[in-house]
């Protein structure tokens, strides 16, 4: 059985871990993964990336996914996906500063490009009906962007604005709306609109369904 260790959860609440751990598990199911991996949310980034590299020591077979937190340099995604290098993208940005570690591949490791909410612009027709009345689709990031361009701080200042005046929904939560967010989203689209997600999905597919 492969792990999947995810960033997501937050790092006591065992309700939004179960939030966490369904949400991609339903993505990842209507994305045409026959056989899905066990997701592990793990809360923070660092706590994710340790325990995949504890399970990597172990001998387990494991992959992990956290978010880019910004552009991936053309560097790291030269060639076949199968041949691009998050570890790089991992290893130099500022905060990060992780190494591949020893047994582990570099499509064992996985980003989400720049946060797990730039899936989301993809699909404003489910963000609307999501957070109903009020929902002001125009003041999302402009879909002529590609979406993994899309800053971090952009993605969630678009969603602030944008469900602003919605009367059934509160402020954006990645804790209350993500995951259930997640679940809803059409992985179809994620995927023709995102590189990084296409190679995350067609990885888990190599390995699950071969």
């Amino acid at each position: 059985m492969v792990k999947l260790y995810v960033e997501g959860g937050g790092s006591d609440s065992a309700a939004l871990k179960a939030a966490c751990r369904e949400g991609f598990k339903t993505f990842i199911t209507k994305s045409g993964v026959a056989n899905r991996p066990r997701v592990v949310a793990c809360g923070g980034r660092r706590d994710a990336y340790d325990s995949f590299c504890t399970a990597i020591r172990g001998g387990e077979a494991a992959m992990l996914l956290v978010d880019s937190e910004a552009a991936v340099d053309s560097h790291c995604q030269t060639g076949q996906p199968s041949s691009w290098r998050p570890w790089q993208h991992l290893k130099r940005r500022q905060g990060d500063g992780w190494d591949k570690p020893g047994g582990a591949g570099e499509t064992d490791c996985h980003l989400m490009v720049q946060v797990m909410e730039s899936w989301f612009l993809i699909d404003p027709e489910t963000l609307r009906d999501f957070f109903g009345q009020g929902f002001n689709e125009n003041l999302l990031p402009s879909a002529a962007n590609a979406m993994e361009s899309i800053a971090k701080t952009a993605v969630y200042h678009g969603l602030d604005k944008a469900i602003r005046n919605c009367k059934t929904k509160a402020r954006y939560s990645k804790g209350e709306h993500s995951f259930k967010l997640l679940a809803k989203i059409d992985p179809r689209r994620v995927v023709d609109a995102s590189p990084w997600a296409r190679r995350f999905i067609d990885e888990l597919k190599r390995r699950m369904d071969q």
